[in-house]
């Protein structure tokens, strides 16, 4: 039986007041304080992974049955890893997690290193293919709407990448022109230089596909998950968490973001947006 290592990544700092979400804080033209902000990036990540946990548990499960059902199947096991840096801030990483108890599988803690983003990036991606890893999917931190599908159907793409001869690549974009969700295989060409920290104004998104193009890469696209950096990005996020954990009655495969959304609710914080008092064009069609 044939085995097959997938590690999913989360590529993120320790949330140090100061030093996280500070486009939110009032020092920067926002409305939270520093450790508010902290502490809102930390409940992003626990959701995030605990999200991201649930996929992967999914995914381990199907291939458990597979295998189960045919012995010459290839068998995938699926880890989660937590990357961060300084080196001295994995062990309060670690004590951060630990503190709210059992999670849903076992984490496993690393840091990156390296002059620039894509340089830590890279860094935390090599180490994974070093320690026999096939693929890597790497989601943001600060995005509690990332959809548990996305991160599925990621790995399954790579899968069919790899089923049909070829070394592929995933991503779904963020907002801006950047990314949220970042995946390949060990023997893609591709790395993440240049992609996040360039001279040209070329944006994440756009280096990538340059990349693509190049390489003759092929490559799965899934919607666009906002992340969280503005006020404006957390009226969105809001509104979209209160409309998944209305739609999660009847969709049970969707992931409600509780921490959250439970910490909106006990900061008062409400999403409103200017009175529409604009007539409604159509009145003179149907004059």
């Amino acid at each position: 039986m044939a085995e097959r290592k997938n590690a999913l990544l989360i590529f993120s700092k320790y949330p140090t007041p100061g030093k996280v979400k500070t486009r939110l804080t009032t020092k920067h033209g926002g409305f939270l304080t520093e450790d508010q902000a902290a502490q809102f990036f930390k409940l992003c990540l626990f959701d995030v992974c605990e999200a991201s946990m649930q996929a992967l548990i999914s995914l381990q499960q199907e291939s458990d049955e597979l295998v189960a059902a045919d012995p010459e199947a290839i068998h995938d096991t699926y880890d989660f890893f937590i990357s961060t840096t300084p080196a001295e801030n994995m062990s309060a990483m670690k004590e951060l997690f630990d503190e709210l108890g059992e999670w849903p599988m076992p984490i496993q803690y690393m840091t990156d290193a390296g002059a620039t983003f894509d340089e830590h990036f890279n860094d935390a991606f090599a180490q994974l293919f070093a320690m026999g890893y096939d693929h890597i999917v790497s989601v943001g931190g600060d995005i509690p709407t990332m959809p548990k599908s996305h991160i599925t159907q990621s790995y399954q793409w790579l899968h069919y990448f790899e089923k049909i001869g070829k070394a592929g690549f995933v991503q779904a974009p963020c907002q801006e022109c950047g990314t949220s969700l970042v995946g390949f295989s060990k023997d893609t060409p591709i790395d993440h230089t240049g992609v996040y920290y360039n001279l040209d104004g070329v944006p994440a998104l756009d280096a990538y596909v340059a990349k693509l193009i190049e390489k003759d890469i092929p490559s799965a696209y899934f919607s666009p998950v906002a992340d969280i950096d503005e006020r404006t990005d957390l009226a969105h996020a809001i509104s979209c968490m209160k409309a998944i954990r209305e739609a999660a009655k009847y969709q049970p495969d969707l992931y409600t973001p509780r921490r959250v959304l439970g910490w909106c609710a006990l900061m008062g914080i409400k999403v409103s947006t200017p009175p529409n008092d604009e007539h409604d064009p159509r009145q003179y069609i149907d004059e």
